[in-house]
C-alpha cells in the first residue's frame, strides 16, 4: 500500500496561510501600511484601484531595504523581531515587512521598489503567485513601493466572494481611519480611481479624529472630552464624547500599544460610565488608548489580531470605568446638586484685627408680664355654637339613596357594553395611558399599541413608493448642508438613489459633502440632518444586503421617525381611522421588526377572571 502523507508545495502553503491572514483588499492594506510604520516613515500614500481588485499601491519614504532582506521578505516565517518563541509575548512594532508578504504574494502579483538611504541604488523584485520572476538593481527614492495587483487571481472561488467595489472600497477605508487614529504625527494621504479621498496632515489625536470625522462646526471635536490615568499595570489616554454627542451608531475605538482592537468588555465599562447621562438606544463616541506590557497580553488568539487577551481584565475594566466617569464628572458632564444661593444670610467675612470686639446687647423689660390682659379677653369670647344633629344626617340615609346623589360615576354594566358590544351601540374606542386602543370584538377585547400600529401603516406605505418609484417631495426654503466622514459619503452616494424615491433630494456639494434640497412630504416637523445621518446608520448596519432588504430598512427607519408620539390623547375619529388603516396591512399584528402590534384578550378569559 502506497504511503498517503505527504508535505504540500510551497505555493499551497502560502495559499492556505493566506487564506487566514489575507481576506479581502483591506486586509493588504493593512499589512503594507503597518510595514512602513515600523519602517520609520514619516509619510505614507496608499492609492487603490478598482476597491483594490486591480492595484493596491503603498509608498512610504522608511528607511529601505537591502537587496538581501527584500528577498528574504517574501520567504516564508520570514520575520525581523522574532528570534524565539519567548520574543511573541514582548512585541512593540506591527511588524517590519516580512510575515505576511509571502501570504500576500502567493494570491497576487506583487512587485516592490525599495532603497535605503546608504545606498546608491535600489532593488526591483517581482513575485507572482509565490513564484519568483524578477530581481535587479533600479534606480529609485528612498524608502518602499508595495505594488500588489489583480489579488487572488490564481483563487477564482476566493475573488468570486469578495464583496461589491463599494462595500470594499469602504473596508479599506475603515482599515486606513483605525491606523492614521494612532499616528497622527505622520502624513497619510488615500486615492481612490485617482480620486483623492483623504489627505492627512500631521496633528495632534484632537485634531486627527477631526479630519477623519469632521462635522458641522467641528462640533463633535469641540464636545470631546480628554481621559488619561497612569498605573503601574495600565495606561489609559484618549478622548471620550460629552453625552451629547451620543448617536445611534457611534465611532467607537479601542487601540492598545498602537493596534486597534474589539472589546466588548470594555466596552460595557464605558457604557457603564454613561449611565443615566444617554439614552438606551444611543451610544457616546470614543477613542481610547492602551499602553501595557506586552507580556501581560496576548495578541496572537485571532489571524487578524483585532481580538486581545488581557491578564488583569477585571482590573482594568475597574481603572477604565473610574477614568471614564473621573473625566466625564471634571468636565461636567455629570449633573452636580447646586444649592439656591437667593435669599441666603449674608454673611460677612471675617478679617484679622486687634480691635476688641464688643459682647452684643439685648434690650429687656423685666416688669413685661404677658397675662396682664389674659382676663379682659377671655371675658368677651364666645364659643360657636355647635349642631350636633347635623354629624349624623348622612348616616340616616339609605344606600339606594346615596347611589342616587352620585349619578357620574359609570357603572361596570354601561363601561362593558360600550367596548364589547359593538352591534348595539357602534364603535366606541378607548384609549389608555395615550398608548393602548383598546377596542371590543365578537371574540373578547383587542389592546392595540397605537404606536406600533402607526409603524406598520407607514412601513407599507414607504414600502409601495420604493417599488413604484413615485417618492413626493417638499422642497426646503433654505437648503441644508451636511458633511460627511470618507466612509460615509460613499455610503451615501450608494443609496442616493434609493432616497429619491421616497422624497429625498440630495445631492453632492464638494469634497464628502452634501446639500438637502428636499425632503419627503410629511417631514416638514423633522430636521433633515439627523434624518440622513439616521438613514446613513441603517444602511451601515444593513452591510451590503440584497436590495429588496435595503429598502425595507431605509422605509422602517422612515416609518419610526413619522409615527405618532404616545403623548397626546387621539379622538373617536382619529382611533377609528387608525385601526381602519392597520387591519387593511398584510401583517397588522407584527410591526416589521417582529413587536407585537395586538394583543387579544378573549371572552373566556375576561369571564374566568369574575
Amino acid at each position: 500500500m502506497h504511503d498517503i502523507i505527504h508535505l504540500l508545495p510551497d505555493n499551497v502553503a502560502n495559499q492556505i496561510a493566506a487564506g487566514e491572514v489575507i481576506q479581502r483588499p483591506a486586509s493588504v492594506l493593512k499589512e503594507l501600511v503597518e510595514n512602513a510604520i515600523d519602517a520609520e516613515a514619516t509619510s505614507i500614500q496608499v492609492f487603490l484601484k478598482d476597491a483594490g481588485r486591480t492595484l493596491i499601491q503603498v509608498i512610504d519614504n522608511g528607511k529601505g531595504m537591502s537587496d538581501t532582506d527584500a528577498r528574504l521578505a517574501f520567504e516564508r516565517h520570514a520575520t525581523s523581531k522574532i528570534k524565539e518563541a519567548a520574543d511573541l509575548f514582548a512585541l512593540h512594532t506591527m511588524g517590519f515587512r516580512g510575515e505576511a508578504l509571502a501570504s500576500i504574494a502567493a494570491v497576487a502579483q506583487v512587485e516592490v521598489h525599495t532603497r535605503r538611504e546608504s545606498d546608491e541604488l535600489g532593488t526591483l523584485i517581482a513575485i507572482s503567485g509565490s513564484q519568483f520572476e524578477l530581481q535587479e538593481a533600479i534606480n529609485c527614492s528612498k524608502g518602499t513601493a508595495f505594488f500588489v495587483k489583480n489579488l487572488f487571481f490564481n483563487v477564482p472561488a476566493r475573488r468570486k466572494f469578495l464583496k461589491s467595489n463599494d462595500t470594499e472600497l469602504r473596508q479599506l477605508i475603515v482599515e486606513f481611519t483605525r491606523i492614521a487614529l494612532v499616528y497622527p504625527q505622520l502624513h497619510f494621504t488615500l486615492q481612490h480611481n485617482e480620486t483623492e479621498l483623504l489627505n492627512l496632515a500631521p496633528t495632534n489625536h484632537r485634531q486627527r479624529i477631526g479630519q477623519l470625522f469632521p462635522s458641522r462646526n467641528n462640533a463633535m471635536q469641540r464636545q470631546l472630552i480628554p481621559i488619561e490615568t497612569h498605573s503601574s499595570m495600565v495606561s489609559i489616554s484618549g478622548y471620550v464624547g460629552a453625552p451629547e454627542t451620543a448617536v445611534r451608531n457611534a465611532n467607537q475605538f479601542f487601540f492598545v500599544n498602537g493596534r486597534y482592537m474589539r472589546h466588548p468588555y470594555f466596552h460595557k465599562a464605558v457604557m457603564q460610565a454613561y449611565e443615566g447621562l444617554v439614552s438606551n438606544q444611543l451610544t457616546p463616541p470614543y477613542f481610547i488608548y492602551f499602553e501595557i506590557d506586552p507580556s501581560s497580553i496576548d495578541v496572537n488568539i485571532h489571524p487578524t489580531k483585532t481580538e486581545i487577551k488581557f491578564e488583569q481584565e477585571p482590573a482594568i475594566w475597574s481603572i477604565l470605568l473610574a477614568t471614564v466617569k473621573e473625566s466625564l464628572g471634571k468636565s461636567h458632564a455629570i449633573p452636580s446638586i447646586e444649592f439656591d444661593q437667593e435669599g441666603a444670610i449674608d454673611i460677612p467675612t471675617m478679617h484679622a484685627s486687634n480691635v476688641p470686639q464688643s459682647q452684643p446687647k439685648v434690650n429687656l423689660n423685666p416688669a413685661y408680664n404677658p397675662f396682664d390682659n389674659y382676663s379682659e379677653r377671655s371675658s368677651n369670647y364666645q364659643r360657636p355654637p355647635m349642631n350636633w344633629e347635623s354629624l349624623y344626617h348622612d348616616f340616616e340615609k339609605s344606600k339606594d339613596e346615596s347611589a342616587l346623589e352620585h349619578p357620574t360615576l359609570p357603572t361596570m354594566e354601561r363601561t362593558s357594553q360600550g367596548l364589547l358590544d359593538e352591534e348595539r351601540e357602534g364603535k366606541n374606542y378607548l384609549l389608555y395611558k395615550n398608548r393602548f386602543i383598546l377596542a371590543g370584538g365578537k371574540s373578547g377585547l383587542m389592546f392595540i399599541d397605537r404606536q406600533r400600529a402607526h409603524v406598520r401603516i407607514l412601513f407599507e406605505q414607504w414600502m409601495r413608493q420604493l417599488r413604484e418609484r413615485r417618492g413626493f417631495s417638499q422642497q426646503l426654503l433654505f437648503p441644508e448642508m451636511i458633511t460627511l466622514n470618507v466612509a460615509d459619503a460613499l455610503l451615501l452616494e450608494t443609496v442616493l438613489p434609493e432616497l429619491h424615491d421616497v422624497g429625498f433630494e440630495v445631492a453632492a456639494f464638494g469634497k464628502n459633502t452634501f446639500v438637502i434640497n428636499g425632503i419627503p412630504t410629511g417631514f416638514e416637523n423633522k430636521p433633515a440632518v439627523p434624518m440622513i445621518e439616521l438613514l446613513i446608520d441603517t444602511v451601515k448596519q444593513n452591510k451590503g444586503k440584497m436590495k429588496e432588504a435595503l429598502d425595507e430598512s431605509i422605509a422602517l427607519t422612515l416609518a419610526k421617525a413619522t409615527a405618532v408620539d404616545n403623548d397626546r390623547a387621539m379622538t373617536q375619529d382619529e382611533m377609528s381611522q387608525l385601526l381602519g388603516q392597520l387591519f387593511t396591512c398584510e401583517n397588522p399584528n407584527m410591526t416589521p421588526d417582529g413587536k407585537q402590534i395586538v394583543v387579544l384578550l378573549t371572552n373566556e378569559e375576561i369571564e374566568k377572571k369574575f
